[in-house]
């Protein structure tokens, strides 16, 4: 009976253990509480894990490519280099073109550029095929087609409307 006392005192929940009766409930309501403590405190101590860890994999172990920070010898190549790589969107970033971006995949495509001009490949097929590969939004400089042509002629249309209207409420005011 000593071993049953001590066990009862030692017991993270003693109402439990009351002689030799058996509780269903409490015990239930017991469970309930230490599994709500585990998940709030596993909860947060992952939430912990993953602030802190989060930083140390967001950087690539990998090499940049040869070319993404280097410039093509000939000034002419380069230039036509340059000039492209403003004229293409960062994927990663969205609002800066590959030549402002620090993005890894940025990198990867500033070099590919400057190989590809390097090799004496036009710019303009350099354009088309990154077009082709990551479709019209890539480019800050979209091509007039069927599926773009709302978009270059909405805002003539919008003026046209919107002097249209204004014209007729100067004549209104006229007479």
């Amino acid at each position: 009976m000593n071993s049953l006392a001590n066990f009862n005192s030692s017991c993270r929940h003693p109402e439990l253990v009351s002689g030799s009766i058996y509780q269903p409930a409490r015990l239930w309501q017991a469970a309930r509480r230490t599994l709500k403590r585990v998940q709030r405190d596993g909860l947060w101590i992952a939430a912990v894990f993953l602030l802190i860890g989060s930083p140390a994999h967001a950087n690539s172990s990998m090499p940049k490519a040869h070319y993404a920070d280097t410039q093509l010898a000939d000034p002419r190549q380069e230039a036509d280099a340059h000039a492209l790589m403003e004229s293409v969107r960062c994927l990663v970033c969205q609002g800066q073109s590959i030549a402002d971006s620090d993005a890894d995949l940025a990198a990867d495509m500033r070099a590919m550029i400057r190989r590809r001009i390097k090799a004496g490949e036009k710019p303009e097929a350099i354009r088309r095929w990154l077009i082709e590969r990551y479709g019209d939004w890539v480019s800050y400089k979209p091509v007039l087609d069927a599926a773009t042509a709302p978009l270059w002629i909405a805002p003539f249309l919008l003026i046209a409307i919107g002097l249209w209207l204004a014209r007729g409420r100067f004549r209104k005011r006229r007479r």
